[in-house]
């Protein structure tokens, strides 16, 4: 029996063809995890969970208008958890927890160029939602990438 993760065409442990590829000339794009964001219907109750539960502790909260959302960032190691509650009925976020309910939303990935990240999306054939990099929270660059592009997962590219 195979190992977990291991490919029927790559033993496990063995790096992925196109990571060596010389015709990928940019190298890894993703440089860390930003965040990972959980929409919730009672942003108050989230934030209260996390601090009893885990000690948690916001270190940054907004409306982001745009988006019809309201974040609470929570800090873990270099990364956040962001607890994301809709704004206005119109918003994604409220449609998302319309058809799904509370949940994990979306990772966050950190990248030093959104706009070189977002291209190289566009350049594998990859369906986006941000045709161009626009501001996101705490001054950041983001665009995201629709889940039906990368296996089901929505993906928001964050430059800070």
């Amino acid at each position: 029996m195979d190992a977990p993760g291991a490919s029927p065409n790559r033993p496990l442990g063995e790096s992925c063809p196109r990571a060596q590829d010389a015709a990928y000339p940019r190298g890894v794009l993703l440089t860390e995890i930003d965040h990972v964001a959980i929409a919730v219907n009672d942003l108050e109750a989230a934030i209260g969970y996390y601090h009893d539960t885990f000690g948690a502790e916001v270190e940054h909260r907004e409306v982001v208008e745009s988006d019809g959302v309201e974040e609470a960032l929570l800090k873990v190691a270099e990364s956040y958890i962001q607890l994301l509650t809709p704004t206005r009925p119109d918003s994604p976020v409220a449609k998302y927890l319309e058809r799904k309910g509370e949940g994990l939303h979306h990772i966050g990935y950190r990248v030093a160029d959104c706009g070189e990240a977002l291209d190289a999306v566009k350049a594998s054939g990859g369906r986006v939602i941000d045709e161009a990099p626009r501001p996101g929270s705490r001054g950041t660059t983001v665009a995201f990438v629709h889940p039906k592009a990368a296996f089901g997962t929505l993906i928001e590219l964050v430059q800070e």
